[in-house]
């Protein structure tokens, strides 16, 4: 009976230790999760208020450099909007003022009140694109004027609110005609030549002709806005870079950019500078010429992509081959052949090998024989995901919603 009670209490006292260990452990690792969700919580909160705190002083910035009227920043001669005329304009952001969403938020119609009609490009909570890209597009672009880059009117800096005022664009981007079988039609080969002039004038000004030279790197059909002529305009600086002094390439191990647009020693290294745009420019000018996307795929054996396929034809003597159905047969095929055979130049895989936008403009209007041959592109095959050929989609095959890629490599 003794050995029995003895036996009792002490398994009890057993139980009752475990127990004691087990609410310690887990009390311990209920306060370590609570202690890490803090710890998480606090470090968004200082990073939220750090960059309310650095658009809040830019705002304070542009405000003390107004003039005396109040209208214009003496600096960047940018105008300030309110909140309330933005929200006026854009009838409170209505869905049926919206014309899409990129990386940066969403952007809607406006209408002033002295009937001017603009782009409202509001800067989203969930924004891939951030602070520093909207503080790069309002600091950068507001110091170009240009015929073929889009005009940034003025910017809204309130409270929460960062949004980017532009000059309406009533036809949009130009991948909403080249790459849709059913407005391909409406781009003949007048207009997609023009297109390629007035976006080479454009770079040109970039590079060389504007106080700044600028990299855009992020130079794609998306960020090409056509004006009611048709006429395109280079939109989207806030991936842009300012080169300084007599730099002529910068390495980098944020690269930032759309697979696809990208130069190989640019995507791979991080090595940018003005080629990495004439590489660029040079896909511009080939899917402008077939109304193709680079990354789809057109010789399924061989899994080669635009540049590739048209590398190929090239060589075979069948340029022709690539030119987009939906121009019809009657166009200059010198001119295409012309077109074709600079854009080859652009995209060759050896930046020193390409031609700077100043040669581009001088081959555009140069006879096709004289001017040199174009070696082996670069990326010619593809590596990523598949793309059917196809021309229909409106969608930018290279990510979601049209968001550029932002990649870090270490170096």
């Amino acid at each position: 009976m003794f050995l029995f009670s003895y036996d009792h209490v002490d398994v009890s006292g057993s139980e009752s230790s475990h127990h004691r260990i087990y609410l310690t452990v887990i009390t311990v690792i209920i306060a370590l999760f609570m202690l890490n969700l803090a710890l998480v919580g606090f470090c968004v909160w200082r990073r939220k208020k750090r960059s309310s705190r650095s658009m809040s002083g830019m705002a304070i910035s542009l405000t003390e450099r107004r003039n005396d009227e109040g209208t214009e920043a003496k600096g960047l001669d940018l105008p300030l909007f309110d909140l309330g005329t933005v929200a006026d304009a854009t009838g409170n952001f209505s869905i049926e003022s919206k014309l899409g969403e990129g990386g940066f938020g969403p952007v809607y119609k406006g209408k002033l009140e002295d009937e001017q009609e603009i782009a409202v490009k509001r800067l989203s909570k969930t924004s891939v694109q951030g602070v520093d890209e909207f503080k790069n597009e309002v600091v950068l672009i507001a110091k170009l004027q240009h015929r073929n880059l889009v005009r940034l009117l003025g910017c809204c800096i309130e409270g929460e609110e960062r949004m980017l005022i532009y000059e309406y664009m009533p036809n949009g981007s130009l991948d909403s005609f080249l790459f849709d079988e059913a407005k391909g039609w409406l781009l003949n080969w007048p207009t997609r030549y023009s297109i390629i002039v007035g976006i080479a004038r454009g770079l040109l000004y970039l590079h060389q002709d504007s106080r700044l030279r600028i990299i855009h790197r992020d130079l794609k059909a998306s960020n090409i806005l056509l004006d009611m002529h048709m006429n395109p305009k280079i939109s989207d600086f806030g991936m842009a870079r300012i080169f300084g002094g007599d730099d002529t390439e910068v390495n980098t191990m944020r690269v930032v950019g759309t697979y696809g647009y990208m130069s190989p020693e640019y995507a791979m290294d991080g090595i940018f500078s003005v080629k990495s745009d004439v590489f660029s420019f040079g896909v511009l000018v080939l899917e402008i010429i077939s109304g193709k996307k680079n990354r789809g795929i057109y010789d399924s054996s061989r899994r080669l992509n635009l540049l590739g396929y048209t590398w190929s034809l090239w060589r075979e003597g069948k340029g022709l081959e690539l030119v987009d159905e939906a121009i019809g047969d009657s166009y200059p095929k010198a001119e295409v052949l012309r077109c074709m055979k600079v854009g080859l130049l652009c995209v060759q895989e050896r930046p020193e090998d390409r031609p700077t936008m100043s040669a581009v403009m001088l081959m555009l209007g140069s006879d096709s024989a004289l001017l040199p041959q174009p070696r082996q592109p670069g990326f010619v095959a593809m590596r990523g995901p598949l793309e059917p050929d196809s021309s229909t989609s409106k969608q930018d095959s290279l990510s979601i919603n049209n968001v550029s890629v932002t990649m870090f490599e270490g170096r």
